[in-house]
């Protein structure tokens, strides 16, 4: 228990490192603008009905020109429109995407927040030092394709999963934990947000938290709750859950940090040599200073 204590304990300050390197979040009320309504109720799993608790969308504003004006974002964007939701539907990659996936990676390299966490792992014998075979290492980690269904070809990534969102057979939605990605569904009327989770009513979020849990739907299907980082750069998520897939060989890794004001528990799958799935869940947020 002690060791894992510990580990925690150097976990939440790398984190938190990584945390204050994100000089590409965006700040809240400035560059982007939540309106997170009501609170959202029980969905049985399975079921597809929803009660509406928020009429409106949850980004009311987003400074497109700011988040295409960062080369991270700006290749995340692009990688965003190459995948094909349905699960058991093969990918075909073309190499122009091939070269948007290590354009991304290549830019996400530049930056403080990845070359800190490349330090970390370094550090901790997980990464080559090289920064082209780290590189490769974060292809196969995030992009290799692989059979998330039994029947299809290859037919999901890491990738994909994460940050654009996959259904399954049509019925449940896997995935879709990025903000940026929630943003532009939501803009093209393919999610609509249906209110936020929150245990009790002392945990009422508000538009300045950056993780939330959100429950929604997309494309028709309900996701009772996804809990989404909001407002942080793609390369602070990527390497976050890059540290903690890296530093465990479990199945399911789950490990409970405090980065910044929020209690998070990090939850990472792994498929073999690449992450399955990833995302923060809120347990709790300190800033009610009540």
């Amino acid at each position: 228990m002690a060791r894992s204590q510990e580990a925690n304990e150097e976990l939440t300050e790398v984190l938190n490192q990584l945390w204050r390197l994100d000089t590409n979040r965006l700040k809240p009320e400035t560059d982007y603008i939540i309106s997170l309504q009501g609170r959202a109720g029980y969905v049985a799993q399975g079921s597809n009905y929803a009660r509406d608790r928020a009429r409106a969308p949850l980004f009311t504003y987003v400074n497109e020109d700011k988040l295409k004006s960062i080369e991270t974002y700006l290749h995340f964007i692009n990688l965003l429109d190459n995948y094909e939701s349905s699960t058991g539907v093969s990918e075909k990659v073309t190499s122009e995407e091939l070269q948007e996936n290590r354009l991304f990676i290549d830019s996400m390299m530049e930056t403080d927040v990845m070359k800190c966490a490349h330090q970390y792992l370094v550090r901790k014998g997980q990464s080559p030092s090289d920064s082209g075979q780290f590189k490769r290492q974060l292809y196969d980690i995030w992009f290799r394709l692989y059979h998330r269904d039994r029947s299809g070809g290859e037919d999901s990534c890491g990738f994909e999963h994460v940050f654009v969102g996959e259904t399954k057979y049509g019925q449940e939605i896997m995935g879709l934990h990025n903000w940026v990605q929630f943003y532009l569904q939501e803009k093209h009327n393919h999610v609509d947000y249906k209110g936020y989770k929150a245990r009790d009513r002392k945990d009422t979020p508000d538009g300045d938290d950056h993780v939330l849990n959100l429950q929604f739907s997309w494309k028709g299907l309900v996701k009772p709750v996804g809990g989404c980082f909001i407002g942080v750069s793609p390369e602070f998520e990527v390497a976050l859950f890059t540290i903690i897939f890296l530093m465990s060989t479990q199945k399911m890794t789950s490990v409970v940090v405090k980065v910044d004001e929020y209690v998070l528990e990090l939850v990472v799958y792994r498929h073999g040599r690449s992450i399955g799935t990833s995302f923060p869940k809120l347990l709790s947020s300190n800033h009610k200073d009540l």
